[in-house]
C-alpha cells in the first residue's frame, strides 16, 4: 500500500510538471526562414503563427507563386525548430521514466 501512495505522489508531481512544461511550450517561440532569409515566419508554441516578414523585392505580381512557396517553406522551418525544442524540453522533464519507445509526450 505504501508502493501505492509513492506511486500516486510520483504521478501527481509529474503532471503538475508537465502542465509547467505545456505553459512554458505554449510561450517558446521559434522563427523559419526561407529564400535565405527573404521570407521569415514566427511561430508560437501553439503553433499560431505570429508574424511574417517579407523582404520588399518579394512584392511583385508576377512573383505571387514565388511568394506563396517561400512562406510554406518558412513555416515548415519554424515549425521544425518549434518541434525540437518541445521534444528537447519533454526529453528533460521525463528523463528517467520507463515510458514506452515513441511514446510522445506532452499528449
Amino acid at each position: 500500500m505504501k508502493d501505492l501512495m509513492g506511486m500516486m505522489k510520483q504521478a501527481k508531481a509529474m503532471q503538475e510538471k508537465m502542465q509547467g512544461l505545456q505553459a512554458e511550450i505554449a510561450e517558446t517561440t521559434a522563427s523559419g526562414q526561407a529564400g535565405g532569409g527573404v521570407v521569415s515566419v514566427t511561430l508560437k508554441g501553439t503553433g499560431e503563427l505570429v508574424s511574417v516578414e517579407l523582404d520588399p523585392s518579394l512584392l511583385k505580381p508576377d512573383e505571387k507563386d514565388i511568394l506563396e512557396d517561400l512562406l510554406v517553406a518558412a513555416h515548415a522551418d519554424a515549425k521544425r525548430k518549434l518541434d525540437a525544442v518541445v521534444q528537447e524540453k519533454t526529453q528533460a522533464l521525463t528523463a528517467g521514466l520507463p515510458l514506452p519507445p515513441g511514446m510522445k509526450l506532452p499528449f
